[in-house]
């Protein structure tokens, strides 16, 4: 007789069969944060992207911390599934886990705990989730201004984005989103 699988949060079932947009969060272990300060956001920012163009992934608002990440983007459009995510966060957690404890002199130190995703299938629900990923940096209380945290997407958006959709997002309301993301965060970036 087969066995029910039940989701656990501590290994959470990851939902990839299907291509898409996707919400995603990563967590450091014990949220740690062991990528405080400007250079090691830098690294961890830049490999988030990296790591995305090179799996062909297209982010569309991301937020780095140091010790958690949450991005929105779109799977890769030649592909029929999202199987590409788990390769591409293996990839950037495997090498800036290496980095990281390299630079710290920590050999083998568990620096990455899991990563959750969301396919977004609802408009507005995208919407709310660009929303909350840009002005992230604000609900941390790390700048008053999304646009000031370097580490995020919103300046970005707010360059290249229409006045109009600027404005459509930032009108989202958030408040009543239920997302992992009470993880207090290092002041030093």
């Amino acid at each position: 007789m087969p066995v029910k699988q039940t989701a656990w949060p501590h290994s959470p079932v990851h939902f990839l069969s299907d291509a898409g947009t996707f919400f995603v969060t990563a967590a450091t272990h014990r949220h740690e944060s062991f990528f405080a300060g400007a250079d090691r956001l830098r690294v961890l920012h830049r490999g988030l992207l990296s790591q995305a163009s090179e799996h062909g992934w297209h982010l569309e608002a991301w937020a780095v911390f140091s010790n958690h990440y949450h991005w929105i983007g779109h799977s890769p459009p030649a592909e029929a599934t999202a199987d590409s995510l788990r390769s591409m966060l293996q990839s950037l957690h495997e090498k800036t886990a290496k980095w990281v404890n390299r630079l710290d002199q920590t050999p083998n130190r568990k620096v990455w705990f899991n990563y959750w995703e969301t396919r977004l299938t609802f408009d507005r629900s995208y919407r709310t989730r660009l929303k909350y990923v840009h002005e992230n940096a604000v609900k941390h209380g790390l700048v008053t201004v999304a646009r000031d945290y370097p580490w995020c997407s919103a300046a970005w958006f707010e360059r290249t984005a229409s006045a109009a959709m600027v404005r459509a997002i930032y009108s989202m309301k958030t408040d009543r989103l239920n997302l992992r993301d009470e993880m207090p965060v290092s002041a030093d970036w």
